[in-house]
């Protein structure tokens, strides 16, 4: 196979000039012979080439080979460049840089979903707490509501309870109920408190505390029952009355005038209830009374009358009888 150039002659070049040309065509038709011969006797296409140190008329010396290696130079003389390399294709990096992304946001997306589902665990566990400590403290308030505070029942009872003086005897009296019109109260006391006058016709007595005196009126009398209805001239706070029955170990507390002294609180249990009793319905507890605290409320935990305490038994400690409020409410019908 043989390759004919026909180089490019300027305009005005003499006729050296191509012949000279024609000259260098021939020659490489020749190298291109040699090229052929070489494939022909087995050497690979691409290892023959013109020698880049031919010019003009000059030919390869004796012996020298009219190849030169292909990491030397072209045919045409001038210096081998490296191939141009391969770029890469437009956006071949962002499919991956994209799922890495997205890769990542899974990542994050499901450590946020534990921490999530964790925290909801822990606010779950959270409520359950709160939610136990809140029973507990119901518990706790509800035991404390049952302790029995003297003092809390006491203080709340005083203003309510006054010492009776009906001629030369005393007792206790207490108001109770909001039924007395006109500004008035009513107060229950011991039949035997007023007696004595009672009996002479009278129907005034003193209701004393400290400083305070108030005139009152007998208005009701039970002597089977040891009750009187008394009615003051002026408003006094009323006690809450029970409606329930005490039982054996309830605690209470006794408010009076023993012996005259009044604001005198003493403080015990009920010892028993006695349904059966000769003179009716009795309750035995065992705070410490005195002549001079017939009359006088017995009250509960709950601040409310139980019982009007009435009696103690002689030649004995502990012992004493009250009625119950129930029974004095039934009576005269102003609780």
């Amino acid at each position: 196979m043989t390759t004919t150039y026909d180089p490019f002659v300027p305009a005005g070049a003499s006729g050296e000039g191509g012949y000279g040309g024609r000259r260098r065509a021939e020659e490489a038709t020749w190298v291109e012979d040699q090229h052929w011969g070489q494939q022909q006797q087995g050497v690979p296409a691409g290892h023959w080439t013109e020698d880049p140190r031919w010019s003009g008329d000059a030919r390869p010396a004796p012996g020298r080979p009219a190849y030169a290696p292909t990491s030397g130079y072209p045919v045409s003389g001038a210096p081998l460049q490296d191939a141009p390399r391969e770029q890469p294709a437009r956006g071949s990096w962002v499919r991956p840089a994209v799922a890495g992304l997205v890769a990542v946001l899974i990542v994050v997306a499901a450590w946020q979903a534990y921490r999530i589902e964790g925290m909801t665990r822990d606010n779950q566990s959270l409520t359950s707490g709160l939610s136990d400590e809140r029973n507990r403290t119901d518990q706790l308030e509800k035991q404390l509501a049952g302790v029995f505070d003297p003092e809390a029942v006491s203080s709340k009872a005083l203003p309510s309870v006054f010492r009776v003086r009906a001629g030369d005897f005393t007792g206790t009296a207490f108001s109770v109920g909001d039924k007395a019109s006109g500004g008035k109260a009513n107060l229950i006391t011991n039949y035997h408190v007023v007696a004595e006058i009672y009996s002479d016709g009278g129907r005034k007595v003193s209701l004393e505390r400290g400083s305070t005196q108030i005139d009152a009126t007998i208005v009701k009398v039970n002597k089977g029952k040891d009750l009187a209805l008394l009615q003051a001239g002026q408003g006094i706070a009323p006690l809450g009355t029970s409606e329930g029955q005490v039982k054996p170990g309830q605690q209470v507390v006794v408010v009076g005038a023993p012996l005259g002294l009044d604001d005198t609180v003493t403080s015990g249990v009920i010892s028993a209830y006695r349904p059966g009793d000769p003179d009716g319905t009795t309750i035995q507890f065992d705070a410490a009374i005195n002549p001079g605290n017939s009359g006088g409320p017995l009250l509960n935990a709950d601040h409310q009358v139980v019982g009007v305490a009435t009696a103690k038994a002689k030649d004995a400690e502990g012992i004493g009888l009250a009625i119950p409020i129930k029974t004095a409410c039934d009576t005269f019908s102003v609780c």
